[in-house]
Order: structure tokens, then sequence, then C-alpha cells
């Protein structure tokens, strides 16, 4: 992916940066040994973005050359086989993502505005993909046009050649155009690494208070819980019940405890998860529940009810073993 200096690339989102001369860029990228192919795409995010601070880009506008949508979008069907991709570049069809349209109440044929111009919409993507459920596409001509951007692009894909690297590819744009930027799939990536690096650090810092405050609040809620019983915990010791039973009882009963509270805690952590991504990606919150186990792993949700119930045995060991000490003729004297 090749973009202007300065601009950043979260995985195929470029933020900020400038315009790149697609005429003069496309001829210098093309003369460069090991690039196969190239499509020059304008990429932007203007489409109805509400007032308010947004985590993410909420919709897209993707301007690609008509004969290279296969290139980039791949076998993306539209949804019912109904409706068609444009045509040529002189049209003012478009297509637009599934999330998009369900949002807007759009059907094929409808008449839509996109920044003041009057567009027909073609056909409806049928697709998981957030980046194409969120986007109206249309030929990069009509695009240009639509946004003043004559004869300007702001991406460029670039395929390289059977037998070139991705990185060596990278490194010749790099050393020939000296105002873009070429990166490859992990260099995007590793862009935003170092954020993502610290904010794993501080998640790490918060599970382990969390955690530990937790089990001060589990051992102080058992502790009151068998002090408030220790007749009954006397009672059995009385009547022969073996030493360990006491212990055995109470650690049982936190470790239910943890496994109840885990598996609620999981299913409304889920739900409230569903509901976050839907308020900050503007996608309806049904069309989160079929991919939940991505959104919320399910070795993250084992780990979780682990965690939980772990929290709740260690936190109640104390208080059985005092429990297991209690002494039957001080307790039945002061209760009884």
């Amino acid at each position: 992916m090749v973009v202007s200096n300065g601009t950043i690339v979260i995985q195929a989102i470029p933020i900020g940066g400038g315009m790149l001369p697609q005429n003069f860029t496309d001829a210098k990228i093309k003369s460069i040994t090991g690039v196969e192919r190239i499509v020059p795409i304008l990429f932007l995010t203007p489409i109805g973005i509400p007032a308010g601070i947004q985590l993410v880009p909420v919709n897209f506008s993707l301007g690609i050359p008509v004969e290279d949508w296969p290139f980039i979008i791949g076998p993306t069907p539209l949804r019912g086989n109904t409706g068609h991709f444009p045509s040529n570049e002189s049209s003012n069809e478009v297509v637009a993502g599934a999330s998009l349209a369900d949002e807007h109440g759009w059907a094929v044929g409808t008449r839509i505005t996109v920044n003041g111009y009057q567009l027909e919409l073609a056909g409806i993507l049928d697709t998981k993909l957030a980046l194409l459920n969120r986007c109206v596409m249309m030929p990069l001509s009509l695009a240009q046009e639509i946004y003043n951007q004559p004869g300007s692009i702001n991406v460029i894909a670039v395929k390289p050649s059977q037998g070139y690297s991705q990185q060596n590819v990278a490194d010749m744009i790099k050393g020939n155009v000296s105002y873009v930027n070429a990166l490859t799939e992990s260099e995007r990536n590793d862009i935003i690494q170092p954020i993502l690096s610290q904010m794993e650090t501080w998640n790490l810092g918060l599970e382990t208070a969390i955690f530990f405050l937790s089990l001060i609040l589990v051992m102080t809620v058992t502790t009151m819980s068998v002090s408030e019983r220790r007749r009954d915990f006397a009672t059995l010791d009385a009547i022969g019940a073996p030493l360990n039973y006491v212990f055995r009882l109470v650690i049982t009963e936190t470790s239910l405890i943890g496994i109840l509270s885990g598996a609620l805690g999981l299913i409304f952590g889920s739900l409230g998860a569903l509901i976050l991504a839907s308020l900050y990606t503007n996608i309806p919150l049904a069309q989160f529940f079929p991919s939940i186990f991505d959104l919320v792993p399910p070795f993250y949700m084992g780990e979780m009810l682990v965690a939980v119930v772990l929290v709740c045995c260690l936190g109640g060991i104390v208080p059985a073993i005092n429990a297991a000490r209690t002494r039957i003729a001080e307790v039945l004297r002061a209760e009884y």
C-alpha cells in the first residue's frame, strides 16, 4: 500500500497525510522493477459522520477504477444476486455496504445523495468485512468529481511480480519515489504496535489490581458469612463431622458462587461489548450477534471464568481454615 509521507495507515484506513498526483505517481511506480500491477484509490470518510468524537471512522467513500474492482474486493457478491456493478467510469452508479444500506433503508435502484450529488444505488455488497459494510464504492473518476479531487488519489495498491517479496518492492518504491511511503502488511500493523503495547501494559496492571481487590472483597464477605454461621459449624463439629468437612463446605460454596457469578458476568459483559461496538461503529446491533465469538473469543471467555472461580476459591481459603478451627465449647457457650 503506497500513501503520501506522513500518512498513518491502520490496516487499510489512511489517516492524515495528503493527496498524490495520480498520473505522475502511477507512471513512476509502474516503471519500478518488481511491480506487476497497481490500483489507484481515493479513500475518504466524509459521508454523514455525526457530530461528536468518534473512536473509529463511521462511513467511507471508496473510489476505484471500474476495471480494478475485482482486484480490490475479490469475489464479493451482491445481496440477493440482484443489481449490478457499475460498468464504466462515467456512470453515476454506486454500490454500498449492507450495514450502511440497512441503516438508511436503501434498496437497489434507490437514489442517494453523496456530498450534494444524486447517485443511483446499483447494488448492495453482501460481505461481513467492516470496511466494505460501511462504504459507498464508486468509479474513481466519479469520486474525484464528487469530492473535488481531480487527478488526485491518496492510496495506491501494489501487487509485486512473482519472485519479488513485498518488502523488496516496498523498499524500491520508497527509494525511487521520494514523496511516498510504501507499507507492507506487517508494517501497517507495526505503526500502531507501540500504542497497543502500552495499552496491553496498562491493561495487565489494571487486571492485576482488580484481581487482588476482588480477592480481598471475596475474603471479607466470606469471613462475614462464616462468622454468622459459626454456631452451625460448631454444632456440626460437636455431632462428629470430620475436621475437614467445614473447610470443604466453605470452599465448595465459594466455588459455586464463582461459577454462577462468572457465567452471569460473561453474559452481561458480552452483551455490553456488542452494544458498545454498535454505538461506536453505527453498525446495527443485530449484525454483531453472528460474530460474537470474534468480538469476545471463547478462549478469553474461558480465561475470565477460570479467573473468577480462582478468585472465589482463594478468597475462601482463609475463612474456611478459621471455620474449621472453631472451638466448640467457646462458640456453644457464647451462642446458647
